[in-house]
């Protein structure tokens, strides 16, 4: 055995699994222990041997290895490996064999064990309580890489098979896997229940649950069957997800003119789950509140985001499970497409939603995220198995969607259904590269589509377009947009589109080079003779209706720059509401993007915030709302001494919205009023207005008394938490105190999920500390940390960073290097805004990071050196605290 360890030796660190070995089939059984928090089990692995060889090499992680014996179809001789290296650092089993397997079919047997772990991946336990006693259930979470916790597999998404799956569970529970189930056998207090065999499908996709359950179900018109599995006594809470479920299967089925492939469709909430929700194939898992909707307790936004998730899930059941990315290089083929065709889909479903205003959202996300020296590619080169986590990112799911809508509006809607239709019938049960995709749009569309979006796709970044009118003609210089101010080499085919006075008016072109320039006189003309001008001689009459916007409806992922004079005609389009809520969003967007970086002055991005104090329109208005948190953090660390009056003057800006909605919600009125509501009230609590603050005490107060009152509805508790958080300290601590009996008294996940969001709104850093204590505590689900960290007030900042470098050991051992994990850096380490600070940060993590969260670490980083940078820029403007002052008076 000895002269095998050097062989063994060049299987160790490689991305990718060796290619002499393909599985075809798995025959999978589980047997699980509740009590014990533990599983065993058997996998017999149908494999082709495209080579003779003396090794097997496969995916193994954290589990005992048992016997293991290969049998050749063409004998049937088992031989049994002459050495078993489980390789804990690779994430390799290799197994290796006295005389060569010879080229051919065999079945590889393995038996294994292992614990139920409390990290939310692989093969894992959450508690729920049954009659007052604490119980574990057990779910999966395999993707991107954690099927090899379970089960030794080929676990890469390109080795596809068939999967047939047993399980041993206790008799009282429900069992769910990916597929009907086939028959279960009784044995006393255990059951074995046989699923039947799956169709092709890649091991991150396999799924199991065993659990409590109530049910309910509907069927298709083509007759598939579709269940939602929730807690006991919680069924009515899945009615609305269902509904949305068998939409979405129906929408899908008719918009891919390819059939749901499978004969069911399972959607199941769990008590604790890392994620939103994940796709597997035929059974859905969501954490509870992303699938259970409460009608008394659950809000206007999140019915929208329940709707939202469950149409991105259901896509995933075509894009990524029918026709799945050939590596994880190209994951956003996955999860760019399902956010695309998610909002389309809710658009379809909730068209007064507006949805697609509303998507800018994502966009601005990806925008932000992809101008960081440290993002990456769309498609991006995947070099650890660890690492595929942090790519589950903005740039992959609102950049890559974003992109898509890019593409979908220079092509044309119908041409763009057309070859995805084509692309899923070409690929279906088979693996796809993002390449793939762009040939056969370009077949159907005689649009040379890859030499396009590679610019796009296999580059990071994206460009600000700077547009200069120079009398009829404008011209356009596109350079690459860093919030860091540096220069960067990226060039794109820009889709550019413009429109002069009217949406009428448009013209469109691809800028394929650095610089470039149209001639728009006949726009001019067109404008000319539309206003009934003979000569443009009428200057004010011109001057009050003349405006250009370039990147119309913000269809195009990239940026722009106005010259000062088309920058200023803008101002007065929207001033006169001339312009599209998307194009208005647009502009505010971007001026933000551009002040950040240094571009342009804060007292002008001041001015045109100004602008819209009389805006409705909930998407805008929300947008302006996080430009004015953002506006605030930064000024404070710039101009502390005035920075209440820059709170006043947002205050100012956003109160006629606040008067316009009022507290309570009326009969009938737009969902997008309701959400609305929620966000401004949220605000003018931030921002502490002292009316909102005396408000939303007394309806605080009023909930103590009747935690039914009609004072404060789901969509309004928010404000009134933030607002006695914000008056809570060490020597004021009773309201405080009443929000965590509120918390442990709660029976719906929403209302638990609302406190948790404002625990540490608090100013105190005492108080802060003691709630970051009570996150990381047995009271608190593993997976709701996520929202305590979002909402650390700035006030805490240094005593939030104390408290993670006094208790990182605890933190990693008890959460791991998964995705919750990425949460404790990004809420904890990125709100800093000092150059000292990020060194400080360096200096920690300096022998401390992992590929799990490095790229994180490296943009948490960078984002406190750019808002360094963003502070130095505006104390340079000394003029500041006088302007803001003033605007504070004007009310």
């Amino acid at each position: 055995m000895a002269e095998k360890r050097p062989s063994i030796d060049q299987f160790k660190g490689r991305t990718r699994l060796p290619t002499f070995a393909a599985p075809r089939r798995y025959d999978l059984r589980l047997k699980l222990d509740l009590v014990a928090c533990r599983f065993s089990g058997v996998v017999r692995v149908a494999l082709a041997l495209a080579e003779a060889t003396e090794f097997l090499v496969l995916n193994a992680l954290e589990l005992a290895i048992g016997d293991v014996c290969f049998a050749s179809s063409a004998d049937h001789k088992e031989v049994r490996p002459c050495d078993v290296v489980l390789d804990d650092e690779d994430e390799i089993l290799v197994l290796a064999f006295d005389e060569a397997l010879c080229c051919g079919e065999g079945v590889l047997t393995v038996e294994f064990s292992g614990m139920l772990n409390a990290q939310l991946k692989g093969l894992y336990k959450c508690a729920y309580m049954d009659g007052g006693e604490k119980k574990y259930m057990a779910a999966t979470q395999f993707e991107a890489v954690d099927a090899r916790r379970c089960f030794p597999c080929w676990d890469e998404p390109a080795l596809k098979a068939t999967f047939q799956i047993t399980l041993d569970v206790p008799l009282e529970l429900t069992a769910l896997s990916n597929m009907p189930i086939l028959q279960e056998k009784l044995n006393g207090d255990i059951k074995t229940v046989y699923f039947e065999e799956s169709p092709m499908m890649s091991t991150y996709l396999v799924a199991v649950v065993v659990g409590l359950f109530d049910s309910l179900e509907e069927t298709t018109a083509d007759g598939i069957r579709v269940r939602v599995y929730c807690p006991p006594g919680k069924s009515d809470n899945g009615k609305f997800a269902l509904h949305v479920a068998v939409k979405a299967l129906e929408l899908y089925t008719r918009y891919f003119s390819v059939p749901y492939p499978l004969p069911k469709l399972d959607m199941v909430a769990v008590p604790e789950f890392a994620g939103g929700a994940m796709e597997n194939y035929g059974l859905i898992i969501y954490r509870e509140n992303e699938m259970l909707h409460d009608e008394l307790q659950s809000t206007a936004a999140k019915k929208q985001r329940i709707t939202v998730v469950a149409m991105h899930e259901v896509a995933h059941q075509w894009f990524g499970n029918l026709v799945t990315m050939e590596w994880w290089t190209h994951v956003w083929l996955n999860e760019g497409f399902a956010t695309w065709v998610s909002y389309m889909a809710t658009d379809n479903l909730f068209p007064e939603w507006k949805v697609w205003t509303q998507f800018l959202q994502q966009t601005a996300s990806g925008l932000h995220t992809d101008s960081l020296e440290k993002s990456h590619p769309i498609e991006v080169e995947i070099i650890h198995a660890r690492a595929i986590v942090e790519i589950f990112d903005a740039v992959s799911y609102e950049k890559g969607s974003a992109v898509i809508q890019m593409l979908q509006s220079y092509l044309g809607d119908a041409i763009f259904q057309k070859s995805l239709s084509s692309y899923m019938k070409r690929y279906a049960w088979k693996n796809a590269k993002t390449e793939d995709l762009w040939t056969v749009l370009t077949e159907e569309s005689g649009v040379e589509v890859t030499n396009l979006m590679d610019t796009w796709t296999k580059q990071k970044g994206y460009p600000l377009i700077s547009v200069n009118l120079n009398g009829h003609i404008l011209k356009f210089e596109q350079s690459q947009f860093v919030l860091s101010g540096l220069a960067g080499e990226g060039l794109w085919i820009v889709p550019i589109t413009l429109c002069l006075g009217s949406y009428e008016r448009q013209k469109k072109f691809l800028l394929k080079t650095r610089c470039g320039e149209i001639d728009i006189s006949d726009l001019f003309n067109s404008f000319s003779n539309s206003l009934g001008l003979s000569e443009e001689n009428d200057l004010e009459k011109f001057k009050e209706h003349f405006w250009i916007k370039i990147n119309i409806y913000q269809s195009g992922f990239y940026r722009v720059k106005y010259d000062d004079k088309l920058a200023a005609q803008l101002i007065k389009a929207i001033e006169s509401n001339y312009l599209s809520a998307t194009d208005k969003f647009g502009i505010m967007d971007d001026t933000h993007a551009l002040c950040q970086a240094g571009k342009q002055s804060l007292s002008s991005l001041l001015t045109l915030m100004g602008v819209y104090r009389k805006e409705t329109d909930y998407t805008v208005v929300s947008n302006l709302i996080d430009v004015c948190y953002n506006i605030v953090k930064i000024y404070d660390d710039a101009f502390q001494d005035s920075v209440d009056n820059l709170r006043q003057h947002f205050i100012n800006i956003l109160l006629p919205s606040a008067e316009r909605l009022g507290w309570e919600s009326v009969s009938g009125e737009p969902h997008l009023n309701v959400l609305l509501r929620g966000e401004i009230f949220m605000a003018l609590a931030s921002f502490g207005d002292e009316k909102t603050h005396e408000d939303a005490t007394k309806r605080f107060e009023s909930l103590l008394k009747d935690k039914n009152t009609p004072l404060l509805s789901a969509d309004t508790k928010r404000a009134a938490y933030i607002a006695v958080m914000r008056k809570t300290t060490v020597a004021s601590r009773n309201y405080f105190e009443s929000l965590l009996s509120i918390y442990r008294e709660a029976d719906t996940v929403q209302e638990k999920e609302r406190i948790l969001r404002h625990l540490a709104a608090s100013p105190d850093p005492e108080i802060v500390r003691e709630v970051l204590n009570f996150l990381v505590s047995d009271e608190v689900r593993d997976q709701d940390i996520i929202y305590g960290f979002s909402g650390i007030s700035l006030e805490a900042r240094e005593a939030a960073w104390k408290w993670l470098k006094d208790n990182w050991d605890f933190i990693l051992n008890k959460y791991g290097t998964g995705v919750l994990f990425t949460d404790f850096i990004t809420n904890i380490v990125a709100p800093f805004s000092s150059n000292e600070k990020a060194d400080e940060v360096e200096a920690f993590f300096a022998n401390r990071t992992t590929p799990a969260f490095a790229m994180n670490l490296k943009q948490s980083i960078e984002q406190i050196r750019i808002k360094a940078r963003w502070v130095q820029n505006i104390k340079q403007e000394e003029f500041l605290p006088e302007l803001v002052k003033q605007l504070a008076s004007k009310g």
